[in-house]
């Protein structure tokens, strides 16, 4: 179910999946200039091959039986799991995926010596802090930076300890 990305290709299928998802379900909370923006910007080739080979990310791709779904995207950090990027597929949410990632991701973490993941998610993404808040996660404070192009990412940073 869940595959290291490590090939062009593989970053390619992420990259695909992240202008699918995020069109859907981004415009509505941040609209479509900020979305284009921001997937320029960050969920770009170059970005995320820069992330894989030096910045010491992790993607990996979530499939169902014989399709991609979703993606994340995560860092071991000296204390905790920084947990970049987790993107579902529409039609796949509310079946599980979810937790499945989640677990994925904890046992990652344990297996790391990590017992604290932690994220940013925007505050007007309310299914999504939903979801956290059944996964156990809780706030721990709210963040806003300038990303460039006149948009602010003004976020929730948001923690599981386990």
């Amino acid at each position: 179910m869940f595959y290291r990305v490590r090939t062009d290709q593989e970053i390619e299928q992420v990259i695909n999946l992240a202008w699918c998802i995020w069109t859907e379900h981004y415009t509505p909370i941040i609209g479509a200039k900020q979305v284009e923006y921001m997937l320029n910007h960050f969920h770009s080739k170059a970005q995320i091959a820069q992330q894989i080979n030096v910045d010491n990310y992790q993607y990996f791709l979530i499939k169902s039986e014989t399709k991609e779904i979703g993606y994340i995207g995560l860092k071991i950090d000296k204390d905790a799991l920084f947990l970049s990027k987790i993107y579902i597929l529409g039609s796949a949410r509310g079946t599980g995926v979810g937790r499945a990632t989640i677990e994925f991701i904890k046992n990652l973490a344990e297996k790391n010596n990590r017992r604290k993941i932690y994220l940013t998610v925007n505050k007007y993404n309310n299914d999504a802090i939903t979801a956290y808040a059944k996964f156990g996660f809780i706030k721990t404070g709210e963040l806003c930076a300038d990303i460039g192009g006149g948009y602010k990412m003004d976020d929730f940073q948001m923690e599981l300890v386990f």
